[in-house]
């Protein structure tokens, strides 16, 4: 038979965009997430230092455009929809949208 968790499920019927709510809490994980890749990396650097500093590099240099990164992660909201507008009603020529008329020029 059905689920009861289903049933008590909402089915999204538009296209609408999430709500701000639910894009500023997307956007924090993203940003958390970012940030917490960092102190692994500085922690590597300073584990690898004493074996193979370029390993040692590597993981620093790794490590320093994460902040950088997870703002404009952060920062950044979904693209818009565009939308296509038609102006035009259908089956309605187009020559008679631009009337053409016969004023004289007076020069002066």
């Amino acid at each position: 038979m059905n689920n009861p968790k289903e049933a008590d499920t909402p089915v999204l019927i538009t296209e609408a965009a999430p709500s701000f709510d639910d894009q500023h809490a997307a956007r924090k994980r993203k940003y958390i997430l970012m940030m917490s890749l960092r102190l692994p990396c500085l922690f590597l650097a300073l584990l690898f230092a004493q074996v193979s500093w370029w390993l040692a590099l590597g993981f620093l240099v790794l490590s320093i455009p994460l902040p950088w990164a997870a703002v404009l992660i952060a920062n950044d909201r979904p693209p818009r929809k565009s939308e296509r507008v038609n102006r035009h009603q259908q089956g309605e020529p187009s020559a008679h949208l631009i009337e053409r008329s016969n004023n004289q020029v007076i020069e002066g």
